[in-house]
């Protein structure tokens, strides 16, 4: 079923029915799924998941189960859907009447029909040119960009909630959908800051407590909180030199490729009092009294060495008593899982592990998810690292360049889409902050990854300039679509993502001729 408004009555109607879910493969969409999935099991609801990683899985599901699928939409709603004669238009017949037909016609009044004629065509040239107008002015949104709005999963939240059937699991799934909006940088600070003060009263109202219930929570029990938290990578599951070593924000901040930037790594641990025995050993393991105002101090150093929003507003949940993860820990657990590159069984075995590790009871689940984040993390430093320090980022005019090749340690790992688009975020901030060139600053990045070696394939993925004023639009989609037709470049544009395309490796060099031409 596809859900165009987030209504009651919508509901009503696919409760009625045995319901479809095509699931895509990111951490929104699967919190989005275990929403709707816990509405179902309220209402008794039978329906089939169908995880799709892209269109072409999408389209294989929408043919086996077609019978299932509807749309739902009613008369009256106003869905801004642009009229049929707004964008498609038939072609005219404007051939000149022949000369047969005109035989024997009075020279005054060939004369007046040639006129006529030249009056007719004249209008008909303006209203071709202002509906052409017209029409591009529609379609800009559509094609110029690809623009991610609101969170599937806080779509998903609000429709439970108008329903009256929110539960606190509900909400964390929703915070967490969010957390990966933010985490991608698919929507812009101030949409993530606004959409976290509309769950922070959501979180108060579900997780309210009197004082005298404060030691009475059954070790089961479930609480999630708002707080004010350090930007910082899976710190509190790990090592805090780790984190701090393998978090885009700071190694990017600290330059921590160069011999200079581990000496600055060095000189911030100094100033804020840490031994290097403590925040080289696990967080669980460092000394209480410097974790009671280990953010406070950590705060006041980033402050002078540079990183001045080193703290971020979030969430965390509290499984019992020894259970903490912030709303980024299940994110990069969640991702690490759905693109875990070891086989483990058939292909939606990645994608039932990331699904069930959302859930409290599958801790075991979760933690494996950690384990490889961390590893992902690694690997992402890792080779930010190696393209900074061999000058692998190359500018080619209107957008920066980098390309991995085969043999490059972790490629594999990039042959991912998730795993290559924060690759590839993470390579442009740390560029960003190591280039001393001003226009490089403001230019967007291509990132290439091998695929398929034995297919000679290539992944590659378009993203926008590092600028603070970024709104995330993304206008990559359409241009590689045009470098391609203009090519005949062998593409497939398989992903929901349009700015991530497959690319055969001999056609690399002309679709990248293709794109300097089209955008400088």
């Amino acid at each position: 079923m596809f859900i165009s408004d987030c209504r009651r009555e919508f509901y009503d109607v696919i409760v009625s029915q045995r319901v479809l879910l095509l699931v895509a493969s990111d951490v929104d969409a699967l919190c989005a799924c275990k929403i709707l999935q816990a509405l179902f099991q309220c209402d008794h609801v039978q329906y089939t998941l169908v995880p799709v990683s892209g269109w072409q899985e999408l389209e294989t599901a929408f043919l086996e189960h077609k019978d299932q699928i509807k749309l739902l939409v009613k008369q009256d709603d106003d869905l801004g859907v642009p009229a049929y004669d707004d964008i498609f238009r038939d072609d005219e017949d404007e051939e000149e009447d022949s000369e047969d037909e005109s035989e024997g016609s009075e020279p005054s009044e060939k004369r007046r029909r040639f006129e006529e004629d030249i009056i007719e065509r004249t209008m008909k040239r303006r209203q071709r040119r202002e509906w052409e107008a017209r029409r591009r002015e529609i379609l800009f949104d559509y094609e110029q960009y690809e623009y991610h709005g609101t969170s599937s999963a806080m779509v998903m939240f609000d429709l439970a909630w108008i329903m009256s059937k929110d539960l606190n699991d509900m909400l964390w799934w929703a915070i967490v959908g969010l957390t990966d909006q933010w985490i991608q940088d698919k929507i812009t600070q101030m949409k993530y800051v606004t959409d976290i003060g509309i769950l922070q009263r959501h979180v108060s109202r579900h997780n309210h407590r009197n004082e005298d219930e404060e030691n009475s929570l059954s070790i089961d029990c479930m609480r999630i909180a708002f707080e004010y938290d350090l930007r910082l990578a899976l710190y509190q599951h790990w090592s805090l030199y780790e984190s701090l070593c393998n978090t885009s924000y700071t190694s990017a901040s600290l330059k921590l490729w160069s011999v200079q930037g581990q000496k600055r790594l060095h000189e911030f641990l100094a100033d804020m009092g840490l031994p290097l025995k403590q925040v080289k050993q696990k967080f669980n393991s460092m000394d209480v009294s410097l974790k009671e105002n280990l953010r406070e101090m950590i705060e006041e150093s980033a402050n002078k060495f540079g990183m001045k929003d080193l703290r971020v507003q979030t969430f965390s949940i509290h499984f019992g008593f020894k259970n903490k993860f912030s709303a980024s820990d299940i994110v990069y657990a969640t991702a690490s899982l759905m693109e875990n590159i070891e086989k483990e069984g058939p292909e939606t075995t990645n994608f039932i592990k990331a699904l069930d590790s959302l859930s409290r009871g599958n801790l075991d689940k979760l933690h494996q998810g950690l384990a490889l984040a961390k590893k992902q993390l690694r690997a992402i430093q890792q080779t930010v690292a190696s393209c900074i320090c061999t000058n692998l980022v190359i500018s080619q005019g209107p957008f920066l360049y980098c390309s991995l090749m085969e043999g490059t340690p972790d490629v594999k790992l990039f042959s991912k889409p998730v795993s290559l688009c924060l690759l590839s975020k993470y390579l442009l901030k740390s560029f960003v902050c190591s280039t001393k060139n001003k226009r490089c600053k403001l230019l967007p990045l291509i990132m290439a990854a091998p695929m398929d070696v034995e297919q000679g394939t290539v992944i590659m993925v378009g993203i926008p300039p590092e600028t603070e004023s970024s709104d995330k639009k993304n206008f990559f989609g359409r241009a590689f679509e045009k470098a391609a037709d203009s090519t005949n470049s062998r593409t497939l544009h398989n992903h929901f993502d349009m700015s991530i395309i497959e690319l055969k490796t001999e056609d690399r060099s002309k679709f990248l001729d293709a794109l300097i031409s089209l955008l400088s």
